[in-house]
């Protein structure tokens, strides 16, 4: 099978192209890299500014390489938004794609109007989540101008156009899975993010008699949106009461190859406060034989269907609940050899890039 997958969140694409090419596929990933990140890719597109210039350029090399992206059995959109352009300059290259290529699939992997439209509804439709807890919304500047770009505008309409017109939804998560599954159910499924795991004999177990290592990655322009400041925030108050315990990792916009090497040096990873499931980065952390406390909610391990294991320390959005889960990892030191392999048996069983691979062509095929 020719498979072309467009745009990058957290190395998804490009793992999963390596998942399809070990089966035998041909597959070619266009992407910016994920902008700062860096990820590997065959096509690169990237815009370097905002500036009129710098769009004119990128509209010209996209242009130029429209060509290339004739003629597949599979075109995968990482997203609605899966240009470095405004909705409406999208819109016409998602027609020619559909037009030149077999099926097109959208990935439910992210931001995007049914995340929005999920969050903000009421009823609610989660417990929490980036935009609410309770019945109470979360304001700030990031979910204000996310909610402002989402609802009734040129980026809703194109979302609400792919969704309706492509052959099939591909959802990475419970949380994305849910927004989608009330209006577009018949052509969605949930097939789990593929990330390759790290051999056991090369787990380092954590020991006891040493500070166990946590480490949290901070996105500047998103940290109040995941809920970095209060781990951040919870993860200092932890380090002040316990100084002879632990010891505080932190990494701020650093590359992936960078940010591997320092999710080596850590035993536990912060990630994703308002989650039900793990990301990327949490899932990554995982592959290594880390622990991750983050979204851990029994949602992502029923979608799974996972009866047994239970690797990662759940937290709610609550700064006293995140000390409290810190403070019992710190109190129960002789568990964590235990649940640092059992995060790569978890990342094996569902996550292996071959397994998930397998899932995408089974779903492209019957489409």
């Amino acid at each position: 099978m020719k498979i072309l997958l467009i745009g990058e969140y957290s190395n998804v694409h490009w793992t999963l192209a390596e998942g399809l090419r070990s089966l035998g596929h041909k597959v070619c990933v266009v992407s910016n890299g994920d902008f700062w990140k860096d990820y590997k890719r065959d096509i690169s597109l990237t815009r370097s500014s905002q500036s009129k210039i710098q769009g004119m350029l990128y509209t010209l090399k996209l242009y130029t390489i429209l060509p290339r992206l004739r003629g597949y059995d599979v075109v995968q959109l990482i997203n609605p938004m899966f240009l470095e352009l405004k909705a409406e300059r999208i819109a016409p290259v998602y027609q020619y794609l559909k037009r030149h290529n077999k099926k097109v699939f959208l990935g439910a992997f992210g931001m995007d109007a049914f995340w929005v439209d999920a969050c903000t509804r009421t009823p609610r439709t989660f417990r929490y989540s980036d935009f609410n807890i309770g019945d109470k919304p979360i304001t700030n500047d990031y979910t204000n101008e996310q909610i402002a770009d989402w609802q009734q505008t040129p980026k809703a309409s194109l979302n609400h156009t792919i969704a309706d017109e492509c052959n099939g939804i591909i959802a990475g998560m419970y949380e994305y899975h849910t927004a989608y599954r009330h209006t577009h159910a018949e052509k969605l499924t949930y097939i789990p993010f593929p990330i390759y795991s790290e051999h056991h004999q090369e787990l380092k177990s954590y020991h006891t008699a040493r500070k166990i290592r946590f480490f949290i990655g901070i996105q500047k322009s998103r940290s109040i949106y995941k809920g970095t400041d209060i781990m951040l925030r919870t993860l200092e108050r932890i380090g002040k009461d316990f100084p002879k315990e632990c010891e505080i990792l932190k990494a701020e916009n650093v590359p992936f190859e960078q940010y591997k090497k320092l999710i080596d040096e850590c035993d536990v990873l912060l990630d994703q406060l308002y989650g039900y499931s793990p990301g990327m980065n949490a899932l990554l952390a995982m592959a290594k034989g880390k622990i991750v406390v983050g979204g851990a909610e029994e949602e992502c391990y029923d979608i799974l269907g996972e009866k047994e294991l239970r690797p990662m320390v759940n937290v709610t959005p609550s700064e006293e609940d995140v000390y409290s889960k810190l403070q019992w990892l710190i109190e129960n030191k002789e568990k964590i050899a235990a649940m640092q392999h059992d995060s790569i048996r978890f990342v094996e069983k569902h996550h292996h890039p071959e397994k998930v691979a397998k899932e995408y062509l089974e779903f492209w095929n019957k489409r």
